[in-house]
């Protein structure tokens, strides 16, 4: 049997190796050939949840991951720093400028423009933390500076930490005293009000009483107010009907002497009449008594100024 030849062996080792170096770079998630920015973020409130290999994301997109973490602690004033170190994708984040002008932004254009870290949780359940990045014009940038050689991402208080921070600021033993002081009050209006109750049902109970005799006087009253009034109703409704007849021979004797009043009226407008001839002997004798009472003025008149003359007068021939 012959022995395997040397050079075959080790041409089938080196294509093994060659295939898992191959598989390696295409499906792990490290790329070799890429160069990554790091970047640190101190913090100096707990990181509880946050690891090495933690996700570092920009608005939830991940960008990065953590690197590497140490606690540092300052011996003269008793304090301790937290410089988590972040590993940065540059394929990434893309720096676009549309209007063309100005050179493209770098890591130290963006924290002087507002680029802030926060921890986020991304899980309420595993307590897991991330390293997130957002841009934060108006947050103030305190860099506590920890390390020359890397750019530091300044770091601003987590949601929980201001949640942390307002429960804080609301003085709860304080508060505590004034809600058992209100429920103290409140005890006491209960027990004012249970005593006032009693007596107060008791006097409610009379006035509805009363008001309940009232109502039934005031129903009986209209009961006997409509008894009288349909009463009135039919001895109206039997004297119209006594006197209808009555009423009916006025009305047509009342006929009668209107149309005799007309003819009355007519006859009037027949004598008054412009060629009417009651009307030209009624002027004749309107005129003749005119100069009856013309000679009449006249004979006054001389009889007042000569009176004598006027009664020895005698006719002429």
């Amino acid at each position: 049997m012959r022995a395997p030849n040397a050079t075959v062996v080790g041409g089938f080792v080196l294509g093994g190796l060659a295939l898992g170096v191959g598989a390696i770079l295409v499906f792990s998630s490290v790329n070799l050939f890429r160069k990554h920015s790091d970047v640190v973020v101190v913090f100096r409130d707990s990181v509880a949840g946050l690891s090495v290999g933690s996700s570092v994301t920009f608005r939830g997109v991940k960008i990065g991951q953590v690197k590497a973490m140490r606690v540092h602690f300052d011996q003269t004033d008793h304090s301790a720093v937290i410089p988590v170190v972040l590993e940065l994708d540059p394929g990434n984040i893309v720096w676009t400028n549309p209007s063309g002008m100005g050179k493209e932004w770098t890591l130290q254009d963006a924290v002087k423009s507002g680029l802030r870290a926060e921890l986020t949780q991304q899980s309420l359940i595993t307590g897991i933390m991330t390293v997130n990045l957002d841009l934060y014009p108006k947050a103030p940038a305190a860099p506590i500076r920890f390390d020359a050689g890397i750019l530091e991402v300044p770091a601003i208080p987590s949601t929980i930490d201001r949640l942390k921070d307002q429960i804080m600021g609301l003085n709860l033993p304080e508060l505590g005293a004034q809600t058992r002081q209100a429920l103290v009050s409140l005890r006491r209006t209960l027990d004012q009000l249970s005593a006032e109750i009693g007596p107060l049902s008791a006097k409610l109970g009379s006035t509805l009483q009363k008001t309940d005799i009232a109502i039934h006087a005031v129903q009986t009253g209209a009961t006997r107010t409509m008894d009288h009034y349909d009463r009135l109703a039919a001895v109206t409704q039997d004297q119209v009907a006594a006197d209808g007849q009555k009423i009916m021979e006025l009305l047509q004797t009342t006929d009668e002497a209107m149309t005799r009043a007309n003819a009355v009226l007519a006859s009037l407008d027949d004598m008054t009449g412009p060629r009417s001839p009651s009307r030209s002997d009624l002027e004749a004798s309107l005129r003749d008594l005119a100069a009856s009472a013309s000679s009449l003025r006249e004979f006054t008149h001389d009889l007042e100024r000569h009176p004598v003359g006027v009664l020895l007068r005698r006719p002429s021939p």
